[in-house]
């Protein structure tokens, strides 16, 4: 890992204002602007450039000598131009069609509208509805069909279902299958729309095909609705259907996303003749559920079985390697993906790589990938940055933005989202206004989570005034946002203000959940005020909030905080179910109160339970031995906890040991803690 720190730097991201909440910019600053964008120009194509005028000769030369006697050769150059997506060409020949009155038969329709689909132009599209109009085959299903695929396709499912009502045989499965698939990848969680023409197929009688079943899954899929899912099943298997590869695949995908892993293993366990895609579908599955070591493990059958991972599955499996801090297995990835050398290319394989190196604290590896590589776009760039910020090398990532739009490359959301946190970090308000001001420039704003961060930025740096602004100007609310504004109050030291939001939020349609309610408690804990601290659980308790681990572990800590050891006793009995993170709560608190040997016994207690301590417990636990003075015993739980537990010892549990240590005059020992520390980094 590199640890070079890096010098400030002015972070330069083009003609922003000082203060974003009031833009204006005046003539001398455009003429400025002006001035230093034409230093440094981008390469980017003239909008205003006007096409080559249409020329009958360079159109058709092949069927212009006959093109009133042999319309077939117009056909095929029209159809010509449309399979190379040169749509504006093809469509200015049906210009010349329509005025020199000749038809155009579907086939040619069914190659332009085609061609639309692929491009995803709604204005192209309804030009090519136009000439279908014009041409009277309105009426012809097979182009109808296709026709609501298009509109889909384009983002349009309005004018896509004004077509499907058109339509007069909707006996058939084709126009449904078509709404229906368009609806699904609009992408714009129309799950209700997929349901209710699902359900109105049924009700008229139409046969459903393997086609109309995967779409409809995948719908439920990215819905989460696991019981419509059940009922889908259901009606496969009455249908003799279940025994489909695809739609078996579908199911997995569906039950995953729903968070039934059993029932997706089950699904792919009675699965015969496994192909790429389902193993695909158990490696995303497992990684979208978290379950990292599981999805690592089908990738090794996988393998085993002789099915190579594509180009999909290492994009799925390398942020998996990143989060289980598995550099060997990633370099294992990183060769197979340079054996295979139309991988080494696909920038989403190379952004992976960035990233994967990153997050196992290998920035030397993830920037030679970076700049080995020929091409780069927004993505690789945001990689980089927020591998410098997983780091700790912020200033480096600032740089990096700077760069990145040297290289012609402009931030997206993503971007803007991975460098806000480092201005806040920071404290850097300078670059957190040129930000801001930014996001407002390309229309970034509103959205929730930006505008979050952008508060959680301005309150950190001390300008309590904007965080309030942003919060009153937010369109749409959501429980962060209002946690977050509390959150600004607290860290200016407005705490009876923090308190007024909470309780505002409760009248709102955004009511506290458990990680508000635990922010709360967490406000009482610093304030240590037991009114509050009160008030909170009662509204806890009317929630149902108390046995959500990390909302009782507050809980717990509130009380003994505020001197009630007995109540932090009741509140940690009765957890139906303790984890480390409560047990480490009951130890803070009795370490709250200088009950130092109870909370020691506490910890052994935890440990017999065959409670696993983590991290946090044992900073914790060594803090306690600290400030009593128990040297053995912090050298002891020392001892478990690299040896044992195999916990990673980070420098503030070395700081710990070593002052105390020194203080009770066992300076060799110190010494020998000094140099385990000075090899371990």
């Amino acid at each position: 890992m590199e640890a070079m720190q890096s010098p400030a730097l002015s972070l330069h991201l083009h003609c922003f204002p000082v203060n974003p909440l009031n833009i204006y910019i005046t003539h001398k600053q455009f003429s400025k602007i002006k001035s230093s964008t034409q230093t440094r120009p981008v390469q980017t194509q003239n909008p205003n450039k006007k096409h080559q005028q249409f020329a009958e000769k360079d159109a058709f030369p092949a069927s212009l000598p006959l093109h009133k006697k042999n319309p077939q050769a117009i056909y095929k150059d029209i159809q010509r131009f449309a399979r190379k997506n040169q749509l504006k060409d093809a469509l200015t020949i049906m210009d010349y069609m329509d005025q020199q009155g000749i038809p155009v038969n579907p086939t040619t329709f069914s190659a332009l509208i085609a061609a639309c689909t692929r491009l995803k132009s709604l204005t192209k599209a309804k030009e090519i509805h136009t000439h279908l109009r014009i041409n009277g085959l309105q009426n012809n299903e097979f182009l109808r069909t296709k026709l609501v695929h298009m509109y889909t396709s384009c983002g349009s499912i309005e004018d896509a279902k004004r077509v499907f009502d058109e339509c007069t045989s909707t006996a058939t499965v084709y126009p449904w299958n078509a709404l229906i698939r368009g609806t699904v990848i609009s992408g714009k969680k129309r799950y209700g729309d997929v349901l209710s023409a699902y359900q109105e197929m049924r009700v008229n009688g139409v046969e459903l095909n393997e086609y109309t079943f995967s779409n409809v899954i995948k719908s439920f899929a990215g819905a989460s609705a696991l019981k419509q899912g059940f009922k889908t099943h259901a009606i496969m298997i009455k249908n003799g259907m279940i025994s489909s590869s695809v739609l078996r695949t579908s199911l997995i995908d569906m039950y995953f996303k729903c968070g039934k892993t059993r029932l997706a293993h089950n699904m792919f366990e009675e699965l015969l003749g496994r192909d790429i895609v389902a193993w695909g579908a158990m490696i995303a599955g497992f990684a979208h559920n978290r379950r990292q070591w599981e999805a690592l493990d089908y990738v090794r059958w996988m393998v085993g079985e002789g099915i190579y991972p594509n180009s999909v599955i290492i994009t799925t499996i390398l942020p998996v390697i990143g989060e289980v801090w598995s550099r060997r297995l990633g370099q294992e990835v990183h060769c197979y993906v340079l054996k295979m050398k139309g991988y080494a290319r696909e920038l989403s394989i190379q952004s992976g790589l960035i990233d994967m190196y990153c997050k196992c604290g290998d920035m030397g590896s993830g920037r030679r990938v970076f700049y080995g590589s020929r091409e780069r776009n927004v993505v690789s760039w945001t990689a980089l940055i927020s591998g410098y910020v997983s780091n700790g090398r912020l200033d480096q990532a600032l740089r990096s933005v700077v760069w990145m739009q040297q290289e012609g490359y402009r931030p997206d959301v993503v971007t803007v989202a991975t460098v806000i946190p480092v201005c806040t970090k920071l404290k850097t308000l300078k670059h957190g206004k040129e930000i801001h001001a930014f996001s407002v420039k390309k229309l970034f704003l509103p959205n929730v989570s930006l505008t979050t961060s952008l508060m959680k930025m301005y309150s950190k740096c001390g300008v309590l005034d904007y965080s309030v602004k942003l919060f009153d100007g937010m369109e749409a609310r959501n429980v962060i946002a209002w946690t977050a504004i509390i959150d600004s109050y607290v860290e200016n030291g407005c705490i009876n203000e923090a308190f007024d939001v909470f309780r505002f939020m409760q009248w709102s349609k955004h009511r506290p959940d458990s990680v508000t309610m635990a922010r709360m408690l967490s406000i009482c804990i610093k304030i240590k005020t037991l009114k509050f601290g009160k008030e909170i659980h009662g509204h806890i308790l009317k929630k149902d909030f108390e046995s959500i681990p990390f909302v009782s572990s507050e809980l717990v800590k509130m009380y003994g905080s505020c001197g009630l050891v007995h109540s932090a006793e009741s509140v940690f009995n009765a957890v139906p179910a303790k984890g480390s993170l409560t047990w480490t709560a009951i130890i803070e608190a009795y370490g709250y109160n200088s009950l130092w040997q109870d909370a020691i016994k506490l910890f052994d207690e935890m440990i017999s339970r065959k409670f696993t301590p983590n991290d946090f417990t044992f900073k914790v636990v060594l803090s306690i031995c600290d400030q009593a003075g128990l040297a053995d015993d912090a050298c002891r739980i020392f001892e478990l906890m690299s040896k044992r537990y195999k916990v990673k010892i980070s420098g503030e549990h070395y700081a710990i040991i070593i002052g105390l240590l020194n203080r009770s005059g066992r300076t060799t020992a110190a010494q020998r803690f000094i140099d385990m520390n000075n090899l371990s980094s």
